[in-house]
């Protein structure tokens, strides 16, 4: 999802250079293969948009995969940047990095003050230490990589797997089949209560277009809107856009995550960067998207 959203924005910028792999075509977990394909590319920018992910089930069952798989993918496509003369890497994160209970919204200068979510620490772990890899070469090698961590993300070519999704491509599948099968009732985990930000993929992009240009620093930035709502609430948006009928039920026996995680993006915002896609149009762009994958 989010390495398209990045491609389309840069032709439409008029890059026509741009290199690109499918993860059938370069397992990025494989360190000869990612060695061949910077010796024989040569890249001058990476955006590391390459991840292992999932909501809340997938980052709980897959949790050694989640740790190995993101911690290989890092190392290598981090290390091999710095070994061909890459000019400029961007490395992709996520608000999982953040301690569960820490202050909100969340400030960059949060990152390791506190105990993480444990459901998803290790994927948690692993970005942390693609934070702290692209600072390290900086710091002894001069290289200029540079950490963006997004909130959650949602668009086109999301991923809408009935047990490996993020929450809200996950409400759209659940609300559009009872819709279909002309079901009562639609069950959603927890209590409907965590406060969740929602940023559209195609303005990640546009952001992570404008910080390649614009940020050269050490630590991370966050990318998000700053705006956040309740799962009740984003639930009852899908119900509508999606025309189900029936009622929301919710099991509370399930796991709610974390409480909040409102991204503080003062940073981002200071440096001249806002989100355009509101939240009730990007929903409308990615249902439509989501029809015409099924």
């Amino acid at each position: 999802m989010v390495g398209s959203a990045i491609h389309r924005k840069l032709v439409k910028e008029g890059f026509s250079n741009i290199i690109t792999r499918t993860s059938s075509e370069l397992d990025l977990r494989n360190q000869q293969a990612v060695a061949d394909f910077f010796a024989q590319e040569k890249p001058d920018y990476v955006f590391l948009a390459a991840a292992k992910v999932g909501g809340i089930v997938a980052n709980n069952t897959y949790r050694a995969d989640f740790l190995y798989e993101n911690l290989a993918i890092q190392n290598n496509v981090i290390h091999q940047s710095y070994v061909n003369g890459v000019k400029k890497l961007m490395f992709l994160g996520s608000s999982c990095i953040y301690p569960k209970l820490a202050p909100q919204p969340l400030k960059e200068e949060y990152l390791l003050t506190g105990l993480l979510e444990d459901t998803n620490e290790p994927y948690a772990i692993a970005k942390i230490a693609g934070i702290k890899m692209c600072d390290a070469y900086r710091a002894q090698y001069g290289c200029n990589f540079i950490s963006v961590m997004p909130t959650n993300l949602y668009g086109y070519n999301d991923n809408y797997h009935p047990q490996n999704s993020h929450v809200l491509p996950a409400l759209i599948r659940k609300f559009d089949e009872a819709k279909r099968n002309g079901s009562t009732e639609v069950v959603i985990w927890g209590t409907g209560a965590p406060m969740r930000e929602f940023l559209f993929a195609d303005d990640l992009a546009d952001a992570c277009y404008f910080l390649m240009q614009n940020y050269n620093e050490s630590n991370l930035i966050n990318i998000g809107t700053g705006e956040d709502l309740t799962i009740k609430d984003l639930a009852l948006m899908i119900k509508d856009i999606v025309g189900f009928e029936g009622v929301l039920t919710f099991d509370t026996s399930k796991p709610d995550g974390t409480p909040r995680k409102l991204m503080d993006v003062s940073k981002l915002h200071n440096l001249g960067w806002r989100h355009q896609i509101e939240l009730a149009e990007g929903l409308q762009l990615a249902y439509q998207d989501y029809l015409s994958k099924i």
